[in-house]
């Protein structure tokens, strides 16, 4: 007789949306107790946090469900974890100071021949590493500072080059372009656990993970400095290591004013941080060479230094050492002069007027042109669906990144490379046919527009079609964690990674995933659904799609399959209220 004892809930009918409230609501009461700097009542939410079933159950679904990475294999050899044992892997879970060492793979570096070593945790490290940083993270983004925009929640790329933006507004000013020589792979072990300053338990699991080793083909290396990259919660020690250095800064450069022809000037040095790339922005020459050397003398106890090869002084607006302006996150930025209608600066006690500009670099469009030529390659004898099918993803996601910026000329140079692209491909299929056969074959008349199409449903998305918006900076410190749920709603569908269409049906499912009838976070991996299925007789249109959590979406997928006739909505998972219409979109949204 098999006196095992079974879990109450199996792991598909488990009440997740008590779940994540229940997480929700401790990692508030770490936000405040941190705010407040009560570390008596932080370290022992932190503790509860830990030995909480609910944060094991939904660190364990990031990992083993929502996580793009979910399939890679640490040195155990474990690839997934299916649904039928991931009770079992929650029900073991425990904290100790001894770790697995990382597996060690490297990865090509964007547009350059060097290669970037990654260091693999096994699923279970993983797990424990998620639900450590459930409870750090909160204590940290109460005291992270304003201008550091990188791996934090509900912050982007798009944020940084506005904070940029808005520091450059009113005067051009020199520029510190500096880059952390390997950062990840270079943290000192002793300083970092001294920044953390936890409760000696946590201390011991964060140093067992810095410590556990490094296996590459069969041989284990020790780990003496640096955080490995591919951790979870990496990028949470790499912002903590890097805390304070814009607090030190601005106290070593206190804000002060100058008389310019007759004009009080105010200089202010401003530092903005995404992970390891910085830049440091004054108008003083002088006080920007401090700023530098500060920063060298700062980095120093952490184990780290600037790149030289990466670091440089240049002016916005004029050049200096032979350049003007400067790249960041895949942007150039500059100034160039302008009618006195625009803002007002002056240069040797004259005025003249300037505007900025912040538009894809030319590596950018360099490295976008390769992976477009490369996709076209690879589908020389693919039919046209396919190519389309593979090139749109592609083409929206650069666009969208950029579209936050001054990036129409871009876009429009972009159009008509792709453009030649795909002409050569039409001829090299059709050697003998005539240009007029090619194009009417491949190329279909809509409102005087040439689409490259099959039908009017599947047709290539181009860049020039990508509209310029007007991008809306976090305020200041603000963070998930706060509760302004009234805030971070309007932020979501406006979000710049967010295309048009997830846009919409986010403004009008309000922020609520339509199955579990919970709020969407920022960290959220979400997938757009069709409410009847392809296979049943649905259609794209806008009143057939739908935004679901990615496991919301596997689990409608499976009803779907097992209902194959008839409409299906499908039905909410535990928690959901079933009196309410999923489709109404009178929710309250949180993000």
């Amino acid at each position: 007789m098999n006196t095992a004892v079974k879990p109450m809930y199996e792991w598909k009918g488990l009440p997740w949306k008590k779940i994540e409230r229940a997480v929700f609501k401790l990692q508030k009461r770490i936000y405040q107790a941190s705010q407040q700097s009560d570390d008596k009542r932080l370290h022992r939410l932190q503790r509860l946090l830990l030995h909480s079933r609910s944060a094991k159950l939904l660190a364990t679904r990031k990992i083993t469900q929502d996580n793009q990475g979910k399939h890679t294999a640490g040195v155990d050899g474990v690839k997934s974890v299916p649904a039928k044992d991931r009770l079992a892997l929650v029900n073991s879970l425990q904290l100790t100071r001894k770790a697995k060492p990382v597996r060690r793979i490297w990865i090509p570096k964007p547009g350059k021949a060097e290669k970037r070593p990654l260091g693999i945790p096994t699923i279970r490290e993983r797990v424990l590493q998620t639900l450590v940083k459930f409870c750090l993270e909160p204590e940290w983004e109460a005291k992270s500072e304003a201008n550091s925009y990188g791996f934090r929640p509900g912050r982007s790329c798009q944020d940084a080059l506005k904070a940029i933006w808005r520091s450059l507004e009113q005067k051009p000013k020199y520029v510190l372009d500096a880059d952390i020589a390997q950062c990840f792979d270079r943290i000192n072990h002793q300083a970092l656990l001294t920044k953390v300053a936890t409760f000696p338990r946590l201390r011991r699991v964060v140093k067992g993970w810095l410590k556990a080793g490094i296996m590459e083909k069969g041989r284990l290396f020790s780990s003496e400095q640096g955080t490995p990259q591919g951790g979870c919660i990496s990028p949470l020690l790499a912002n903590i290591a890097l805390h304070g250095m814009e607090q030190a800064l601005q106290e070593a450069l206190p804000a002060y004013t100058r008389t310019e022809a007759g004009k009080r000037v105010y200089y202010r040095v401003n530092l903005i941080r995404y992970a390891d790339d910085l830049v440091v922005l004054h108008a003083d020459l002088t006080q920007l060479q401090k700023a530098k050397a500060l920063l060298e003398a700062w980095l120093l106890p952490m184990g780290l230094e600037l790149k030289p090869s990466k670091t440089r002084i240049t002016h916005t607006l004029q050049e200096y050492e032979g350049q003007a302006g400067f790249d960041f996150l895949g942007c150039t930025i500059r100034q160039f002069p302008a009618g006195k209608t625009h803002c007002r600066a002056y240069r040797d006690g004259t005025p003249f007027g300037f505007i900025t500009r912040i538009y894809p670099s030319e590596q950018s469009l360099k490295t976008h042109q390769a992976e477009l030529k490369r996709v076209i390659h690879q589908h020389q004898t693919a039919p046209q669906e396919a190519l389309i099918s593979r090139l749109n993803p592609i083409i929206r996601g650069w666009a969208n990144y950029f579209a936050c910026g001054n990036a129409s000329a871009a876009f429009r140079k972009m159009t008509h490379l792709t453009y030649l692209k795909l002409w050569s491909w039409a001829k090299r299929r059709h050697a003998t046919k005539s240009h007029r056969w090619i194009a009417h074959k491949y190329w279909k008349v809509d409102f005087g527009k040439w689409d490259f199409s099959v039908s009017k449903a599947n047709r290539l998305y181009l860049h020039s079609q990508v509209n310029i918006k007007i991008h809306t900076k976090v305020q200041g410190t603000k963070t998930p964690y706060d509760g302004d749920w009234v805030y971070w709603a309007t932020r979501m569908a406006r979000h710049p990674q967010v295309g048009t269409t997830t846009g919409k049906l986010l403004k009008k499912q309000q922020g609520k995933c339509n199955w579990c009838n919970l709020h969407f976070r920022s960290e959220d991996q979400l997938e757009t659904d069709h409410i009847l299925p392809l296979s049943q007789g649905g259609n794209d249109q806008l009143t057939n799609l739908q935004v679901l959590h990615r496991h919301c979406h596997h689990q409608k997928t499976a009803v779907d399959l097992s209902q194959p006739s008839g409409i299906n909505r499908g039905t909410p998972c535990q928690g959901a209220n079933p009196r309410r219409s999923r489709m109404r979109g009178n929710y309250h949204v949180r993000f």
